[in-house]
């Protein structure tokens, strides 16, 4: 098949900027890059001068927790804790005593007709005897029940999670808030679905991905299905069924060395192996948790918290034994570190000779914190960062609150990690940043939010070129699937993911780019998406 009549932009390849090209595709795979108009006896489609160029690949998201966003109940937009009840009750049928009660996505925060963040007891006005989960809008905080806090207290495994991510009322007890990694023992543990609720979530999200163009992702999804082996089934299945319309990478949580040591040990299948669309992806593992809530591990006291400087969830020699153990088994890390602290917890642990950094290509994940020290040792380390650019879109202005003034202009620090050669993905950490790669690839580049503030760009010496934030969502990612020469090009031999736009990227001011639209999405050589 010829897709003539088409310009090409990939930042990877020397196309010229105004030549039409036809680019034949054969076996879901880029066979030749012709001249146009094409002449030959190939079945051919217009291309209709659109533009042509690689699809993207989100390297950090959480595609069934985005999925079932869709399918139960969505919690993103209630504005109140009157309207919260209603929703939930309207969403349930019938609330019989001892049910599971779940709902995502709520920010209490803003609620205007109560004074207090929702608690335990606040719960008990849905169902006195119910078991209700709700998860906070960014993953990182949870309420429950206290029927939920009932269970919770007679799981042994949970008193390992920190305190610090518990929180309590006057007398001591919990108050039914949790935060980062008790929110995680709480989903594994207490949420799991069936391999035919995952499929069906999972189905909800599609659309949305191709609609935006993109054709593979790597997705930490274990805590809301309960073991990786249902997880894996889930998408096989999709893919068996010709229901799969992206290749995906599947990240493998962990809580200890013992999660480890029993997935190393029930499988033998390690990062990069699988099926055609479906891989192994990384070990994923949190050192930290986030800024909004104080728990991100910083090596400074927050500015407006000076009572605390964040939570270490491990030792340096407990990080140090799942990585030296994870890439003695072939499998890479990926290491989610947003404060200072905690990114120099992980530097060092990849720093071990017994690490294998290069051959395995490990992650750390937001490095939103750096400071001149770190960014040298990550120059000589050379991990993948993955950064989330969406992000800057609603906290650039909260920055000075988490970080000391002098480590300000390190924050979200894009460029002195590029110009260092710090290989650099963006991605969406989906559902909580945006889902549009042109979102990101726009606030990479301006450092404003949609409104165009700042004015300038927050921070501007650390904004890259388009064509380094488009790497990081085409070539770069290619290369952490061990991919690079087979993915993420407009190029012969090449994997055939690509999307046509409704305008060459090199043709729109900076301020305009997040308003590029993907009109077709192809994933290995067939249309998936048509606007």
């Amino acid at each position: 098949m010829i897709v003539d009549n088409v310009y090409i932009y990939d930042p990877s390849m020397p196309y010229p900027r105004e030549g039409l090209h036809a680019v034949e595709i054969e076996e879901g795979k880029f066979k030749d890059i012709l001249p146009s108009p094409y002449t030959g006896s190939k079945e051919a489609i217009d291309g209709g001068e659109k533009v042509l160029t690689p699809s993207f690949n989100d390297s950090h998201m959480h595609l069934l927790r985005f999925g079932l966003l869709k399918k139960e109940l969505d919690l993103t937009e209630v504005t109140s804790w009157k309207e919260m009840k209603e929703l939930v009750e309207n969403h349930y049928d019938e609330m019989e005593e001892y049910d599971w009660i779940f709902g995502k996505g709520f920010d209490d925060s803003k609620f205007d007709d109560i004074d207090h963040l929702l608690t335990a007891k606040d719960l008990s006005e849905i169902q006195v005897n119910a078991y209700i989960y709700f998860m906070h809008e960014d993953g990182h905080e949870c309420v429950v029940s206290e029927k939920a806090l009932e269970l919770l207290e007679k799981e042994k495994e949970f008193e390992d999670e920190p305190d610090e991510f518990k929180e309590t009322d006057e007398n001591g007890n919990w108050n039914g808030r949790f935060k980062d990694t008790a929110v995680h023992y709480i989903k594994h543990h207490f949420w799991g679905r069936s391999i035919e609720d995952a499929k069906e979530a999972l189905k909800k999200a599609f659309p949305y991905l191709s609609e935006h163009g993109i054709t593979s992702v790597h997705s930490d999804d274990i805590n809301f299905i309960g073991s990786y082996e249902q997880l894996w089934q889930a998408y096989t299945e999709l893919e068996s069924e010709g229901l799969l319309p992206i290749d995906a990478h599947l990240h493998h949580y962990i809580f200890n060395i013992n999660d480890l040591n029993n997935y190393l040990e029930r499988s033998k299948m390690r990062t990069g192996d699988g099926t055609a669309q479906v891989k192994v992806g990384a070990v994923k593992i949190f050192l930290d948790g986030t800024q909004r809530l104080y728990t991100a591990a910083m090596r400074n006291p927050y500015p407006v918290a000076p009572s605390t400087n964040g939570t270490l969830i491990y030792s340096q020699e407990q990080l140090n034994e799942m990585v030296r153990v994870s890439a003695e088994n072939g499998m890479q890390v990926a290491m989610h570190a947003i404060g200072d602290r905690a990114i120099e917890q992980a530097i060092t642990a990849l720093e071990q000779d017994t690490a294998n950094t290069k051959q395995l290509r490990h992650r750390i994940i937001h490095a939103q914190t750096l400071g001149p020290d770190l960014v040298e040792r990550l120059r000589d380390l050379k991990p993948y960062i993955e950064t989330q650019p969406s992000f800057l879109l609603g906290e650039w202005d909260k920055k000075d609150q988490w970080t000391p003034k002098e480590l300000v202009p390190y924050c979200d620090a894009f460029n002195s990690l590029v110009k260092e050669h710090i290989p650099v993905t963006l991605s969406s950490d989906l559902p909580i940043g945006a889902l549009d790669p042109f979102v990101s690839m726009y606030t990479a580049v301006t450092r404003m939010d949609l409104e165009g503030n700042p004015e300038g760009g927050w921070m501007p010496q650390e904004k890259i070129s388009l064509a380094e934030a488009y790497q990081g969502f085409t070539k770069t990612p290619a290369e952490l699937e061990y991919k690079d020469e087979e993915k993420g090009r407009i190029e012969a031999g090449y994997q055939a993911d690509f999307v046509l736009l409704d305008r060459n990227p090199l043709d729109v001011a900076d301020e305009e780019i997040h308003n590029i639209k993907v009109l077709e999405t192809w994933h290995r050589g067939k249309q998936v998406y048509k606007k």
